[in-house]
């Protein structure tokens, strides 16, 4: 493998977080939780700039990981999750309820794939496909946990 293999295997990993035998999405998701808390306390218009980013290059990543690896959406790139769960806590204040409640969604989320998430996961290919199905799961998250925030917490 070349260096730039290794970097893209490293960063779509989450650090090889994703390395990890049991469980890897949710570790992963687990390992993003500090970032998502850092960009849900930045202005909503900064957290969306980042997340455009960071979504760009999670796709670059996990594209240059997957051929790296030869597999088609292997489990150990977490760097999907990673972004999902940021997209879960932008613009909510996270606390423990709503860090427990979100994480439980989009997980749920991630694992059963409503509509179009299971769809996007089918048919696009490469880096894109693997990316923008945890995408509208945090998306998804994000609007529920909202409501949840107005009407029942």
């Amino acid at each position: 493998m070349h260096f730039w293999d290794k970097a893209a295997v490293f960063f779509a990993t989450g650090c090889y977080v994703g390395k990890i035998p049991v469980a890897p999405g949710t570790a992963g998701t687990a390992a993003g939780l500090p970032l998502a808390y850092l960009v849900s306390l930045a202005p909503v218009p900064h957290a969306f700039f980042f997340i455009i980013l960071f979504t760009g290059m999670a796709v670059l990543g996990a594209h240059y990981a997957e051929a790296a690896l030869g597999k088609k959406d292997p489990g150990e790139i977490v760097i999907d999750e990673i972004a999902g769960i940021v997209i879960t806590f932008v613009g909510l204040t996270m606390n423990a309820r709503t860090l427990a409640i979100g994480f439980v969604l989009f997980r749920v989320l991630d694992i059963f794939k409503p509509f179009p998430i299971r769809w996007i996961d089918r048919r696009i290919p490469g880096g894109g496909g693997v990316v923008l199905d945890d995408v509208i799961a945090g998306i998804y998250a994000n609007l529920i946990l909202r409501v949840i925030n107005q009407w029942i917490l």
